[in-house]
């Protein structure tokens, strides 16, 4: 079972916008984004694998919900695909001006807000010693 760090509440609550109908796809997959930019942080957790400190259980919620809103700014769906290319056409296919770098493409593309929140909560970079 997925972790997912973030309510549409908690969507709404931090864009002071109405969720969007698909909130819960969209805070499921901007979850996984931060799990992926803390593959090496430490902090303790319930069975579950869900933080159990009431500081990272915040900061994964706002960092998660940072995701989603800029995702949306920027026009990405949660797939990743927004942003790639500078122009797309599907019949007959026709792919043109790349925008990022195909090695970065396992990179997470993580919200400058969502780095915030992660690292002011200690949880970046991450480093075990």
């Amino acid at each position: 079972m997925p972790r997912i760090y973030a309510t549409p509440e908690q969507l709404t609550a931090w864009t002071g916008q109405p969720a969007p109908p698909d909130a819960d796809r969209l805070l499921a997959r901007a979850s996984e984004d931060i799990d992926d930019a803390l593959l090496s942080a430490v902090y303790d957790t319930d069975a579950a694998g869900m933080a159990t400190d009431p500081d990272i259980v915040a900061a994964l919620a706002n960092a998660t919900c940072a995701q989603v809103e800029y995702q949306q700014a920027t026009g990405d769906d949660g797939t990743g695909a927004a942003g790639r290319w500078g122009s797309v056409s599907i019949g007959p296919v026709s792919l043109s001006d790349r925008r990022d770098d195909p090695q970065a493409a396992s990179d997470v593309d993580l919200a400058p807000r969502a780095h915030r929140a992660l690292k002011r909560a200690g949880l970046l970079p991450g480093v075990i010693w």
